[in-house]
């Protein structure tokens, strides 16, 4: 089992340099940060891109694996993407998994002056979008005819370092985002929904998705194994963070439910991914060894 890492874009370089180079230092599988324009508590406090923040830790970092967790149609273009991930894939000397979701519907969904897209509409734009970049990082040249993200004789050259693309792993809860991760996708990454789990328990939400992530597999008749699984701590009743102890029967619980990689937010000062920073390093430092004899 794999323990990864979200390291919010939040701090200026300087100060976040230490956080990857430590993240690189402790022996995490990957450092993943958030693709937005601006959000929620962040809003109006420091709140750094997404692309510039990959580059800058691909040049600092010598093992840590890096991408978006996740980027979306909210405001990019699956061609200019592209780009960017094959220069962060070739920077990185081939270390760059990406992370791919439908988008939310808060501020980066309206921030660009179109009006907000109904549920059908943003799936559509959810699998056109992945099915684009999907196929951009493999094509040297393309011309896709889509209803959204057209591409008219593009050049992606030299293309990615990883071949025959790097790792894309898709954001899915629901059924029909889960058939597109079971028909396309490397890795599926999942999380606590607030929104959807009501009042059932984190641990009986998760393994419901599973389930229906295993019935999506099967009905595409693909072995379960071949999909990597990736838990973002995120929202939920559990507290993975509040000692070493707790992180190791959080990541346990999901180890037996099938989890091949847990991922934990790098601890920001007065926010709700505040933590002791003592109490972190010993989870990543002893924590990243411990799951990698699981």
């Amino acid at each position: 089992m794999q323990l990864s890492v979200v390291i919010l874009p939040c701090a200026r370089w300087q100060e976040a340099r230490t956080h990857w180079t430590a993240a690189d230092e402790w022996g995490l599988n990957a450092g993943y940060t958030y693709d937005h324009l601006s959000w929620r508590s962040f809003r109006d406090a420091a709140w750094f891109s997404m692309v510039p923040t990959l580059t800058a830790a691909a040049t600092v970092t010598s093992r840590l694996r890096l991408g978006p967790l996740v980027t979306s149609a909210n405001f990019r273009h699956p061609l200019v993407l592209t780009k960017d991930l094959i220069a962060i894939d070739d920077i990185s000397q081939g270390r760059l998994n990406v992370g791919i979701g439908a988008g939310g519907t808060g501020y980066d969904a309206t921030t660009l002056g179109h009006a907000p897209w109904s549920r059908t509409e943003r799936h559509e734009r959810f699998v056109e979008f992945a099915t684009a970049v999907e196929r951009l990082l493999r094509e040297p040249s393309s011309t896709l005819n889509g209803r959204y993200y057209p591409v008219v004789d593009s050049r992606q050259i030299p293309g990615p370092r990883q071949s025959p693309r790097p790792p894309i792993y898709l954001s899915a809860l629901g059924p029909k985002s889960m058939a597109l991760t079971a028909e396309m996708a490397d890795g599926w990454v999942s999380f606590a929904d607030a929104a959807r789990s009501g009042d059932t328990s984190t641990h009986e939400f998760m393994s419901a998705q599973v389930a229906s992530m295993n019935s999506a597999l099967a009905r595409r008749e693909r072995d379960p194994g071949s999909l990597h699984r990736v838990l973002l701590h995120f929202e939920g009743d559990e507290t993975p963070l509040a000692s070493y102890e707790a992180f190791l029967d959080w990541a346990g619980r999901y180890r037996e439910l099938g989890f091949d990689e847990v991922v934990v937010h790098w601890p920001v000062p007065d926010s709700p991914f505040a933590c002791d920073d003592t109490v972190f390093e010993e989870i990543c430092r002893e924590g990243a060894l411990a799951l990698a004899t699981w």
